[in-house]
């Protein structure tokens, strides 16, 4: 097989059905969580139901919807829909099944906040703090919110349990766990935002232990057969000298306290620097083999100066099932569509 051959394959294989025992997309193209600043008073609006579906319309299989706030007064910041109250609810089941009609899938990206909350006056229950592992901010490492007591730890897992039967109910195709985006849970897992001397502190396995129990909630609350999704990665928020895990030792422990909680599929980098000094593995390449689940890589597809066709064969050499692909369908609807046809040169190109 040629060059040529081998780029047209590979671009053919982005429009492989997925099939897994729990669901089933029709391309492995996913829209990733990007924000579309189109929520009002953390509504979701009829223009936001046109931003999703003209991208379902052109070979997306799978949208997951930009970060939504969960139903706890520090969870939403600036601009982040909620997904609880009747308002809110009513206006994401009209977006799914708009979705849904054009043959793809969507999934919630459930979120909190956490320490990363805006002081801003117009954000949703502004009287409330944020809230944190340790109260330090993941952007400043200041300790400037609250200390999560065990009581509202507990309070907000079972939020997020909430959240995900109600998207179940709703009609969405499973859940996707936000751990990543410097969020709540991240702040739990990183080092440097966690300083706690008790359960939920310390090693990577008491610092994943708030993570487990959210996914366990989750699970308990949707049942056996209802796909979940973590996102998760190894350079966190803002601060890219700073790894989550130090070892592959630490990475697969991390791994099967997730997976014994009930993630179906990871999330995470794909095209990133190498995940442990000495490994030509990134991180995505690393959780296929240690967790032997199918994995989701993100991190730049289809941006200028990343050629698809070397992506995409990285990616598939490195085991990744599903592309999750954020500013580049963000600029161009018709992105998936354009690639496959290989009308590269009509693709508008994001611009920062």
């Amino acid at each position: 097989m040629n060059r040529t051959e081998l780029c047209v394959h590979e671009r053919e294989s982005l429009f492989y059905p997925f099939l897994h025992r729990k669901f089933n997309l029709p391309t492995r193209v996913v829209m990733a969580a990007v924000s579309s600043g189109l929520a009002n008073q953390g509504i979701p609006t009829l223009e936001m139901l046109r931003f999703y579906r003209r991208r379902a319309e052109q070979m997306v299989g799978l949208i997951i919807t930009e970060p939504v706030a969960i139903d706890d007064p520090a969870a939403a910041d600036v601009g982040m829909p909620h997904f609880y109250g009747g308002a809110a609810l009513r206006a994401w089941k009209a977006i799914c099944r708009s979705v849904q009609a054009c043959g793809c899938r969507m999934m919630p990206l459930l979120s909190h906040a956490g320490m990363l909350r805006s002081a801003a006056r117009d954000i949703s229950q502004a009287e409330a703090l944020p809230i944190g592992p340790s109260g330090i901010s993941p952007v400043s490492f200041t300790r400037c919110g609250e200390v999560m007591s065990r009581e509202r730890i507990h309070a907000v897992t079972e939020s997020f349990g909430k959240a995900a039967q109600m998207a179940r109910f709703l009609g969405f195709d499973g859940v996707v766990i936000d751990g990543a985006h410097g969020g709540l849970i991240e702040q739990f897992l990183w080092r440097a935002t966690n300083c706690r001397s008790d359960e939920y502190g310390g090693d990577i396995i008491s610092r994943a232990r708030f993570a487990a129990q959210v996914v366990q909630t989750v699970r308990k609350c949707v049942g056996r057969n209802f796909p979940i999704v973590f996102n998760f990665s190894q350079y966190v928020g803002e601060n890219r000298g700073e790894s989550l895990v130090q070892t592959p030792h630490e990475l697969e422990a991390l791994l099967q306290m997730l997976c014994a909680a009930g993630v179906d599929v990871f999330a995470c980098d794909g095209l990133g620097a190498p995940a442990f000094h000495g490994s030509a593995l990134n991180l995505a390449g690393w959780t296929r083999m240690l967790a032997q689940r199918p994995v989701m890589a993100y991190g730049g597809i289809g941006l200028p100066g990343r050629g698809i066709d070397s992506v995409l064969w990285q990616l598939r050499s490195r085991g990744v099932d599903l592309f999750a692909v954020g500013r580049a369908l963000l600029a161009d609807a018709e992105w998936a569509a354009k690639v496959r046809l290989l009308r590269d040169s009509e693709i508008h190109p994001y611009r920062a």
